[in-house]
C-alpha cells in the first residue's frame, strides 16, 4: 500500500473515485466488450431486431446506477471501491439497502444492455464468465474483508441484504 499514499494526499477523493471508475469498471463494461466486438471472430449474432433496443434502458440504468453506488461510497462511506483506497465507513444507503454489490450488479446491467443492443453472443459468455469472476472475488476476499474490518455491523448487514438479487423494499 505503500506506494498508494501520495495518491490519497495529492488527489481529492471525488477525483480518486473517479479515476478507479474509468479504470475498473470502464475497462470492463467499456473498453472490453469493444475489444470482443472488434475482434474478427466467427460467432453467432442474437438477430433480435427492434428488440436490440431493449439495451438502451439497461445501459442507463446500468451507468447511471453505478454513479450513484459511486456517490455513495465517496460520500458517506468515505473512500472509494478501489482496494488501495476503500470506504471507511460501511456503505448501507442508497442502492446498497437492496442488495449487497449494487456496483456489480450495475456493471451486469450495462452489459446486458450491450448484449441486447449489439445482439451479441460474445458479450452473453463474457458477462457469464465475469459474473463468476465476481461472485469468486467477492465470497473469497471482498465479503471476508468486510467482516473483519466492519465487524458485526457488516454481519447484520449480511443478514438483511442479498449479496445478488435486488430486495423490493430498503
Amino acid at each position: 500500500m505503500l506506494p498508494f499514499r501520495w495518491y490519497k494526499k495529492a488527489l481529492p477523493i471525488w477525483i480518486r473515485a473517479l479515476l478507479f471508475a474509468l479504470v475498473a469498471p470502464g475497462a470492463v463494461a467499456v473498453l472490453f466488450p469493444y475489444i470482443l466486438l472488434s475482434l474478427d471472430w466467427e460467432w453467432e449474432r442474437l438477430e433480435l431486431g427492434t428488440v436490440r433496443f431493449l439495451g438502451l434502458p439497461f445501459l442507463l440504468t446500468g451507468g447511471l446506477g453505478y454513479l450513484g453506488c459511486l456517490r455513495e461510497f465517496v460520500a458517506r462511506g468515505r473512500g472509494t471501491p478501489s482496494p488501495f483506497d476503500p470506504p471507511q465507513n460501511l456503505v448501507t444507503a442508497g442502492l446498497y439497502r437492496f442488495v449487497r454489490n449494487p456496483m456489480y450488479v450495475t456493471v451486469g446491467c450495462f452489459l446486458i444492455g450491450e448484449i441486447l443492443f449489439f445482439e451479441s453472443l460474445i458479450l452473453l459468455v463474457f458477462l457469464l464468465f465475469l459474473w463468476l469472476d465476481f461472485h469468486l472475488f467477492i465470497v473469497f476476499y471482498e465479503e471476508p474483508t468486510l467482516k473483519r474490518t466492519f465487524g458485526l455491523a457488516y454481519d447484520e448487514y449480511l443478514q438483511k441484504v442479498p449479496r445478488w438479487i435486488p430486495r423490493l423494499r430498503g
